[in-house]
Order: structure tokens, then C-alpha cells, then sequence
């Protein structure tokens, strides 16, 4: 069987509050190679993880992000939203790579983030996804940056957006994929990525497909099943 990535979804949700430390280390412990999260920035501009505007769900303040500090951000959550460089840094005591979703994000918001991985000599250990005009701001901020390109529908993306972004991976939700797709997606050169899978069933089907990566919320489950078809 071809080399499967394993990818944590936020970390490990499920046992383990999204986007912190502790469930970034977690979904590694479990046997993720990667985890994704979140970035967004703070009112100053510092790189957090955190999917949503605002605190609400999470952190069961109606405000948001944007309109706090970080040392704000820290008095409302008791410190539990990790910086970027906090994440950067556990993750590569590790030997983790993090998929960076950048939701949401201005342009000035990737250059900050793209910045801080490279000043936190992170590159090498990190990769990045959202829609297409993110992508292109990531390749304008790094040329040599690793995208995966995350697309929505079974149109294939143009090739001239293809040939602007240069993604390494096109990022698929996981009901799209089919073996006849995938396939045509490796001929282009192109790796492909699912999300969100979380039954044995999916993601026995999408390794059966051939995709090279998926993201899950049950990394045991996805490390689990990966094992059993190597055996």
C-alpha cells in the first residue's frame, strides 16, 4: 500500500478541546504525521489557533477574535488558545508537520502568518490549505511554500489557476473522491487530500481510491485502519 499521511483534524477533538496544545499533541501521540489548525489573528496581529470569528463556541464569549488582544485573549480563555509560535514550536519537539487553514484570511494576515513560520525556521515542517485566493497569497508571500489547495467541486480547477498556485495537493471533502478522480489527479501530478473522514468504512474507501492523505477527527481510528492494511 502506497504511503498514507494521517492528519488530525484540529488536533484530536474528540477527546481533547480543538486547536490547543494538548490536543495537538495528542492527535501526534496517536499517530497523526500531521495535525491541521487553524489560524487567525488577534487585534494586534498575532497568529492564534482558532477556526470560528469568535470565542462563542469554544470559549463561550460572544466576541470576536478580531476585536481582542492577545494578552486579552489570553485573560478570557485562562491562556488555552495557543499562539502560532506556540504550536510551531511543540509540534517540532515532536518531529510533527502542521497543515496551517488559514480561514477567512487578508492577504496582510498570510503575509504575517507565512512570516512567523519562516522566522520560526518552520518551513520544512509546515503546509498550508484554504480556497484559491488564499493559496495565491500563501505563493506570493513564499514561493517555495507547499499548498494544498482545497476545492469544493468535481469541476477540476483551471489549469491556469493550477499553473498560478502550484499546489503540491489538491485538498478534496471526502464525498467527492472516487478512484477515477484520484486517478486523474495523480496523472496531472497532483497529491490528493481528504477531509473529513471519520468512519472506518470512508476511509477504507479512500485509501482503496488511492489518495495519498486524509484528515480526520478519529486519528486512532484512521491510525488504526492504516496498520490493518499493511499488514
Amino acid at each position: 500500500m502506497p504511503t498514507l499521511t494521517a492528519v488530525g483534524h484540529r488536533g484530536d477533538p474528540y477527546r481533547i478541546r480543538e486547536n490547543t496544545l494538548p490536543s495537538v499533541r495528542s492527535a501526534f501521540a496517536r499517530g497523526a504525521d500531521a495535525v491541521e489548525i487553524d489560524v487567525r489573528l488577534t487585534r494586534d496581529g498575532v497568529p492564534v489557533l482558532l477556526h470560528d470569528e469568535t470565542l462563542q463556541r469554544l470559549w463561550g464569549h460572544d466576541v470576536r477574535l478580531d476585536a481582542v488582544t492577545a494578552a486579552q485573549l489570553r485573560e478570557l480563555t485562562e491562556g488555552q488558545v495557543p499562539t502560532l509560535r506556540a504550536a510551531l514550536t511543540a509540534a517540532g519537539a515532536g518531529g510533527g508537520r502542521l497543515m496551517l487553514d488559514l480561514p477567512g484570511a487578508t492577504y496582510e494576515a498570510v503575509e504575517a502568518v507565512v512570516g512567523l513560520v519562516r522566522e520560526c525556521g518552520a518551513r520544512d515542517r509546515t503546509y498550508y490549505c484554504a480556497g484559491p485566493r488564499t493559496m495565491l497569497a500563501v505563493r506570493a508571500a513564499d514561493p517555495g511554500a507547499e499548498i494544498a489547495l482545497t476545492w469544493t467541486t468535481l469541476s477540476p480547477p483551471r489549469r491556469v489557476l493550477i499553473d498560478a498556485v502550484r499546489p503540491a495537493w489538491l485538498n478534496y471533502r471526502f464525498g467527492l473522491l472516487g478512484r477515477e478522480l484520484v486517478t486523474a489527479l495523480h496523472a496531472d501530478g497532483l497529491k490528493v487530500s481528504a477531509w473529513t473522514a471519520d468512519t472506518r468504512w470512508t476511509m477504507r474507501r479512500l485509501i482503496a481510491a488511492g489518495v495519498d492523505s486524509i484528515t480526520t477527527n478519529r486519528i486512532d481510528a484512521l491510525a488504526g485502519v492504516r496498520a490493518a492494511l499493511a499488514d
